[in-house]
Formats: structure tokens, sequence, C-alpha cells
């Protein structure tokens, strides 16, 4: 019997990660999550937060499909969060400028 998918755009419980804590198998359940164009700004800063704070461990330990199941929804809320804040400020250390003045592994120019 092949292995089920996960439905694109689905996420599973937790923000796409497995859970280790409860010992409730959640396996085989998803949920669909909220539109992030539903969510208000602080709604889409938590879940944003969450995501990324659950990323290791989804890369780490986590099923291929639980990775593209977190790869899909980041990208979601990522990409809702860019059409918000278009001139969000960028700090000069994170740009491709700013990484080159700094020189390689971080260490400043000699």
């Amino acid at each position: 019997m092949a292995p089920s998918r996960t439905p694109l755009g689905a996420v599973t419980a937790r923000g796409g990660c497995p859970d280790r804590t409860d010992g409730h198998d959640e396996r085989g359940s998803t949920m669909t999550g909220v539109d992030p164009g539903r969510l208000d700004d602080q709604q889409l800063m938590k879940e944003l937060e969450a995501i990324h704070r659950t990323r290791h461990d989804t890369l780490l330990h986590g099923s291929n499909d639980a990775l593209h199941t977190h790869n899909v929804r980041m990208a979601q809320l990522e990409g809702e969060y860019l059409r918000r804040h278009p001139r969000r400020p960028v700090i000069a250390g994170r740009t491709r400028d700013g990484a080159r003045e700094r020189g390689p592994a971080g260490m400043p120019p000699a």
C-alpha cells in the first residue's frame, strides 16, 4: 500500500510538526489552515512565529509529507506578510551588499 500524501495546503497538527509530547497519535489526520488573508495582523504574526519555531524539528524529524506541508504553509504565511508589508524595513546587513561588507563567514573586513 502506498503512503498517503497530505493534501496540498493542509496543515497537520501543531504547524506540521509531529507531536511527541502528549502521546496522542494524529497521524493521518490533517486540518486545513486558516487562509492567511483572513488572519488579522496579530494572528498572522503568531502563526509566523509558531511555524518558524517548529521549522527545525520538522526538518530533522518530520516525514517528507510533514516537511512538504510545512513548506507550503510557511510560504502561504510569509507571502501574506510580504503582501501586507511590501515596504518593510530592511537591515543593510541582511542584503547581499551588507554580506559582502562583512566578508567570509560573517567576519568583519580586514
